[in-house]
């Protein structure tokens, strides 16, 4: 056992192992959905997330300065001054209102995010317009040219920091807050005659040339500037994440050997799970020459109760891929842990599938040596609930490849310590027996809430399925019938000889037990509609429409 033991014992394990050298390297993680950066499903979540952020950064600057209007409506005199303070009210409570349908995922918010950008930024720039009006014309009447770059600086780099854009856009954007000013600037000196005595005087043009047309067109080449490296950066950052024709979007979990991301076909929009060999597994030539050729095993295999494998590869950094289809509903040990033991009739339709597909793998020669309830997954196919998918055959070996010896006794000890079988916690010689000792511990587990053997120390749990008996299934849950709790005792025999001999046999074992009714589709669709987990159906929904970044 090696002294960085697994902190959880239903993780799998690989003994002797084949750490590599410390993993380092790995690229930024980061969800992005489309064909590319410009305003695709990725693009337009991002910009709803920033418009969010953008309305409520502007909605707490423009309620400050409102508060303090308000305290100074005594000398508002003008009707300039009372247009400016409506403009001024108006504009707040349509920026808090767009805000706030965004922070409540307004739908209409939500579809057409460029015209929720114009309302806030073009109704800011009309306001920002107004402002700068007043401010001039007030000068003019004192004979002084009025700053208004800082009021128009704000608006300029809240929008280039927020808004995802390409520079040319920016640039369009960014130039119109800008003539918009300088427009201003130009009309006021020609239409108030107090500022036409300051043509020739040297603070006109300190007052008007440098501290607003200067500053503004400055600030407008930084932000544009900006505008493209975060562009540039968005861009790079979204190349790292593409993994052949698929784009990784959201990391659904980790094991022993890898990550599972969601990711999805660029061409074909496919949802699809994507595992990533770790880079200390993948610079390992013989593990990586062993995941390959049991992931070709594996994809020949057609059965609808396995996971369907759709691809493989290696991506430009050389981490190893293997692409599957997309399950939507929960694994047996997320089932067990959200809602408990399982009913009888519940364990046998679902041990009976992952049998059916066990049949299939031993058929053609090839045993998981990893069964255990994550690796089971009760998904919704095509309108069935409930349906069995055998997942992982990351650790499956073909037992009559006769090739390199390195290759077949890579990892002598081999499994997740809970459900492993003795002659794997032995390292003995293996065959499709391994497996029945492993589904009946997961039945164990199914009936009881728990694993047959339980210990902080893997070791001790090794040893325990090596040499000690676990209790009958029935001392932890009374409604077992005793010949499903004799069917899980026959499969946790220590002797391979003593279980059931095939996945059929113990298929016709769990069928005649005799349940009060079968677990039937109608129940297993009431089941998940009552009991399913909204919260992960919801999130991944969500994923998938390129709403979570």
């Amino acid at each position: 056992m090696p002294p960085d033991q697994p902190k959880n014992l239903s993780e799998t394990i690989v003994l002797p192992g084949t750490a590599g050298p410390a993993d380092r390297g790995r690229p930024v993680a980061v969800l992005v959905e489309g064909s590319g950066p410009g305003l695709v499903d990725e693009t337009a979540s991002l910009l709803r997330h920033r418009l969010r952020s953008a309305s409520l950064v502007l909605l707490c600057g423009l309620s400050m300065f409102w508060v303090y209007r308000v305290f100074l409506l005594h000398e508002l005199k003008t009707p300039l001054h009372w247009f400016i303070f409506a403009c001024h009210t108006a504009v707040t409570l349509t920026t808090g209102l767009l805000g706030w349908r965004l922070c409540r995922s307004c739908p209409h918010a939500h579809q057409h995010p460029r015209v929720t950008e114009l309302i806030i930024f073009g109704g800011c720039g009309a306001f920002f317009a107004a402002v700068s009006y007043g401010a001039l014309v007030d000068g003019a009447a004192h004979g002084y040219v009025a700053s208004t770059a800082p009021m128009w600086m704000t608006l300029i780099f809240t929008y280039a920091l927020f808004i995802p854009n390409t520079w040319q856009r920016a640039a369009v954007v960014v130039g119109s807050m800008s003539a918009t000013a300088l427009a201003l600037l130009l009309f006021v000196r020609f239409t108030q005659p107090g500022l036409e005595r300051l043509i020739t005087d040297q603070s006109y043009l300190r007052q008007g040339i440098i501290d607003n047309v200067l500053v503004l067109a400055v600030s407008a080449i930084i932000a544009v500037g900006g505008v493209q490296t975060i562009n540039t950066l968005r861009s790079e950052v979204f190349e790292a994440r593409r993994l052949g024709q698929y784009r990784l979007r959201r990391k659904l979990g980790s094991g022993g050997m890898g990550e599972v991301y969601l990711a999805e076909h660029l061409l074909l929009k496919r949802p699809c799970a994507i595992k990533r060999i770790r880079p200390d597994q993948s610079r390992d030539a013989g593990a990586m020459a062993r995941f390959e050729r049991e992931v070709q095993a594996t994809a020949q295999l057609t059965h609808w109760n396995t996971v369907e494998i759709y691809d493989y590869g290696h991506a430009d950094d050389g981490t190893f891929y293997y692409v599957m289809e997309y399950l939507p509903g929960m694994n047996l040990d997320e089932l067990v842990k959200m809602h408990g033991p399982l009913p009888p009739d519940r364990i046998v339709h679902l041990l009976s599938q992952a049998c059916d597909a066990l049949r299939e793998a031993h058929g053609r020669g090839l045993i998981h040596r990893d069964i255990k309830p994550a690796n089971i997954f009760a998904a919704q196919r095509g309108g069935v609930y409930d349906v069995v998918k055998l997942l992982d055959f990351g650790l499956a070996r073909d037992v009559s490849y006769q090739g390199d010896l390195q290759l077949t006794q890579e990892g002598a000890i081999t499994g997740s310590p809970l459900f492993m079988s003795p002659e794997q916690a032995l390292g003995e010689p293996l065959d499709e027996r391994t497996d029945i000792y492993s589904l009946g511990a997961v039945a164990w587990f199914l009936a009881t809430g728990r694993a047959p053997f339980e210990d902080t120390n893997p070791l001790k749990v090794i040893m325990a399925h090596a040499h000690e008996v676990p209790p009958p299934a029935s001392e932890f849950n009374a409604a077992m019938p005793t010949e499903l709790d004799a069917v899980i005792a026959q499969c946790l025999k220590k002797r391979p000889q003593d279980r059931p001999r095939s996945a059929l046999a113990l298929q016709q074992l769990l069928q005649a037990v005799p349940v009060t009714s079968g677990w039937s589709a109608a129940e297993a669709a009431a089941w998940w509609t009552c009991h399913g987990c909204p919260q992960k159906k919801q999130l991944d929904e969500a994923v998938l429409a390129g709403n979570l970044i």
